[in-house]
């Protein structure tokens, strides 16, 4: 099988480039799993066009990072968990917080609500129990978060899958291991 490396800003098509510098502008590199994106400059336009839309949607900073490290840890993306766990604890969580979100349990019902859905979507493949659905809109949530956390975890199983493929390098810190996950 061909080993996929990650690319040079030299290595990638013009869009690419362009992708790269704003990257570079914004977090002073460009991380392998973006830069391995960038082999087709779509791919990764799409992705960085649709992480800047789902910001700006329902959920909070830190409930996304909530949502791509369950995702992460049902897929087992070493990579992902890695840079999120990094970015938690950048947006306020705790150590034992992010293990515990991972561990598909937090002590907030609301964020509970959120992250278990998405695991439960997640190992699914799209369904999720009907406890879990009502859990999510009884915390608040409508129809319009349901679709951003669809976006949301379509996002995450996509970097989970690059990295699973690629095995790219990480450079991060990696994420410390957990027992296990619990959803139902």
């Amino acid at each position: 099988m061909k080993k996929i490396t990650v690319p040079t800003r030299d290595q990638i098509s013009a869009g690419s480039q362009v992708s790269f510098d704003l990257l570079k502008s914004r977090m002073g590199k460009v991380p392998n799993l973006y830069a391995t994106m960038g082999y087709s400059e779509y791919a990764l336009k799409a992705f960085l066009d649709l992480d800047a839309t789902l910001s700006k949607g329902i959920f909070t900073a830190k409930e996304r990072e909530a949502i791509a490290l369950i995702v992460s840890e049902i897929n087992g993306c070493a990579y992902c968990l890695a840079g999120h766990t990094l970015v938690a604890l950048l947006k306020g969580f705790t150590k034992e917080e992010t293990l515990d979100i991972r561990r598909g349990k937090t002590c907030d019902d609301k964020l509970n609500a959120v992250i278990r859905l998405a695991a439960s979507i997640t190992e699914n493949k799209g369904n999720a129990s009907e406890s879990l659905l009502t859990a999510f809109y009884e915390a608040g949530f409508d129809e319009g978060a349901l679709m951003e956390l669809f976006g949301l975890i379509s996002m995450r199983a996509f970097t989970n899958y690059v990295f699973a493929l690629t095995q790219i390098p990480v450079y991060f810190p990696l994420a410390e291991p957990i027992n296990s996950i619990k959803t139902s």
